[in-house]
């Protein structure tokens, strides 16, 4: 592996400011994060809606992929539609979607899954053709599959998850547990935050590293900024001039550059710009005030 210069803050970091439509001339497909630069909870960003026509005007394609996997793309797409953005079921890649290929190549094909998610998650466990389960402290499990943060009650919920994991450690019983989502906060409104499933992972990693030191258990990751997503786009989208439009440093940036692929960091979402440092490989191509 090369050695990476060390980083620096963001501010030192030269990366020139430009605009939506000076990148719509420039690249041939757009790849969207979907919270904190299409929507936030409550609307669309502005310019959201009149960029991906833009994009289609044209002749161009675009993705929204997301690490939600609470939705399915028709789900997703749906959702999009009800805030006046143009997107197809077909334009979506979700982390949920991750699953059925995860599932094929580490052997959980007709695993029992407890599943963390509302019920679009306990669908996208079955295509991947594992057998959902509720979540509970007693019920046997092969695998735990934190897709969401919604759909449960939190606490109530987590508590018997790290019950039912201390069981089966107990036993010798090692669960898979898989986080097609590792989103640790996502945007919740104009200036709010919210914690989301890659913060459940990491608070039972944590429990369970205190009680159980010598087995350090950790989750598979599947979503932005890991590899599996990325090279889902890039199976998909062959030949194309890829760009990145991402709030989050630390997933969408670095996870697109970590895979060669270029990118534009927005300004209207979790990421603050003087705040952050970064090695200049994984740095952002390019800045964005918003997609206005």
């Amino acid at each position: 592996m090369p050695t990476l210069p060390p980083p620096l803050p963001l501010s030192q970091i030269s990366c020139p400011k430009t605009t939506a439509l000076t990148l719509l001339e420039r690249y041939d497909y757009f790849l969207l994060d979907a919270y904190g630069v299409l929507v936030h909870t409550s609307g669309a960003m502005g310019g959201a809606a009149d960029f991906l026509k833009a994009i289609l005007d044209a002749g161009k394609g675009f993705k929204v992929v997301t690490n939600d996997a609470s939705r399915l793309p028709s789900t997703a797409a749906s959702f999009y539609q009800g805030y006046g953005l143009g997107v197809e079921p077909e334009q979506v890649l979700t982390s949920g979607q991750l699953l059925k290929p995860f599932f094929k190549t580490t052997g959980l094909v007709g695993a029992r899954c407890m599943v963390l998610g509302p019920e679009d998650s306990f669908t996208y466990v079955r295509q991947a053709g594992g057998e959902p389960i509720e979540p509970d402290a007693d019920t046997k499990m092969d695998a735990l599959i934190l897709c969401a943060d919604a759909g449960y009650p939190f606490l109530k919920t987590m508590d018997a998850i790290l019950s039912n994991l201390c069981r089966h450690f107990d036993r010798g019983e090692i669960p898979k547990l898989i986080v097609p989502n590792p989103d640790v906060i996502y945007p919740s409104g104009e200036s709010g935050f919210g914690f989301t499933s890659g913060a459940a992972a990491l608070l039972l990693e944590t429990a369970l590293a205190q009680r159980y030191p010598q087995m350090r258990p950790t989750s598979s990751r599947l979503g932005k900024p890991f590899g599996p997503m990325f090279r889902e786009v890039q199976r998909q989208c062959p030949n194309q001039s890829l760009l990145m439009i991402g709030d989050q440093l630390e997933t969408d940036i670095i996870g697109a550059r970590t895979q060669g692929i270029d990118a534009a960091l927005v300004d209207t979402g979790v990421t603050r710009w003087d705040t952050m440092v970064v090695s200049p490989a994984h740095a952002p191509n390019f800045r964005l005030a918003g997609l206005t």
